[in-house]
């Protein structure tokens, strides 16, 4: 009776110690898979295969013909009075089509008094005009014609994505960190509109695709979209990107270095940088991190074109693509193109920079983050 209970005891004991090495067994192997899965997407950060390639936008040709037309200045053999009496006539015109457009630029002109910037501004429009002949045929006339098909004003913008909801509600948030936009702007001597710019790529872009997100607390708080994975924050910061920022500040040999005033710009308070720059750039309650490193970036990477003798400050377009592509793929030539990420908004095709620049010209939010007397301070670089 006795070895009965002994080997019923020993049956059950084995059956036990079967059971916790197969659950043991499974444990490592959920925790392999894990390993494995985090190793893969640190290998894939590191060698940039997260990276988006990016496209050509299809209007390139378009925005250096507008390059080459406004890179001298806005003589071409015309008084400032001629072009000032032509910009005027062409926001008439275009008040008929699209009067918020109009009305956009026409606020920004009065305010900035910037006949180049307003001219800028017309031409990112006329992007969208190419084939309408009658826009066109008024345009090289002074003689005011009136389309009779016409009944009533068009409300829309002539940019189509800036007329789906999100941009409202983009427009309403980012109202909510024009300190925070303005501190780190005038910290680094970069223009709020151009960190703007770059944010608005970035945000439209979350904001169309994440709608899930979007429909439970983007939309109703009226919030900015914060990343948290392979890029960070609002402004949408890789990892590999902030720590180049970072390391740009402190090396004077480099071709991005911006000086001595600007090292301890971002200068970490705890033994743990990783950490202390990942809560800086995921913080839901203050963006500023984001918009410096952004500031940054935008401003090393213009740098160093300049110093290549391709100077870019006054191509938005480039910029931002160049924001949005790394510092990798940053090669300073004669006639860059301007591209970036494609963006999907409603079924319709943009990229990076062509989203940046028609925000930058569009007026929009220019009470908010109108142009300055230059995008850029290096006075002190």
């Amino acid at each position: 009776m006795a070895n009965i209970e002994e080997d019923y005891i020993e049956m059950k004991n084995r059956g036990f110690r079967k059971i916790l090495k197969y659950f043991g067994l499974g444990f490592a192997g959920i925790f392999a898979i894990i390993g494995l899965t985090l190793t893969l997407a640190f290998f894939a950060v590191k060698l940039h295969l997260t990276n988006d390639p990016g496209v050509v936008d299809l209007n390139d040709r378009y925005f250096q013909d507008i390059k080459d037309k406004y890179g001298k200045g806005t003589e071409n053999h015309k008084s400032v009075n001629f072009d000032e009496v032509q910009l005027l006539h062409n926001l008439t015109v275009l008040s008929k089509y699209f009067p918020e457009n109009a009305y956009y630029i026409q606020n920004a002109y009065y305010q900035s008094h910037n006949l180049k910037e307003a001219q800028h501004m017309l031409e990112a429009v006329n992007l969208h005009m190419q084939d309408n002949a009658m826009y066109h045929t008024e345009l090289n006339s002074f003689v005011e014609t009136k389309d009779p098909n016409q009944e009533k004003l068009n409300t829309n913008s002539v940019f189509e994505w800036m007329n789906i909801k999100e941009w409202q509600d983009f427009k309403l948030a980012v109202a909510k960190d024009k300190k925070l936009i303005d501190s780190a702007a005038h910290l680094v001597g970069v223009e709020p509109r151009v960190i703007v710019s770059v944010l608005v790529g970035e945000q439209i872009r979350l904001f169309n695709s994440n709608r899930e997100a979007y429909k439970k607390w983007i939309g109703p708080l009226k919030i900015l979209s914060v990343e948290n994975t392979f890029s960070l924050g609002v402004t949408g910061i890789k990892i590999s990107t902030a720590q180049t920022i970072e390391k740009n500040l402190k090396d004077s040999a480099s071709i991005f270095y911006l000086g001595k005033s600007y090292e301890k710009l971002l200068d970490f308070q705890t033994a743990n940088p990783s950490q202390e720059r990942f809560n800086r750039l995921t913080s839901y309650k203050n963006h500023y991190y984001s918009y410096l490193y952004a500031a940054l970036n935008i401003k090393q990477l213009k740098l160093q074109w300049d110093r290549s003798g391709f100077p870019i400050g006054d191509r938005l377009e480039i910029l931002a693509t160049l924001y949005n592509i790394g510092y990798e793929a940053s090669i300073p030539k004669q006639n860059p193109v301007v591209g970036g990420s494609g963006i999907d908004i409603k079924g319709t095709q943009y990229t990076f920079g062509s989203v940046a620049y028609e925000f930058y010209y569009s007026g929009e939010l220019f009470e908010l983050f109108p142009f300055k007397n230059s995008r850029f301070d290096f006075s002190d670089v």
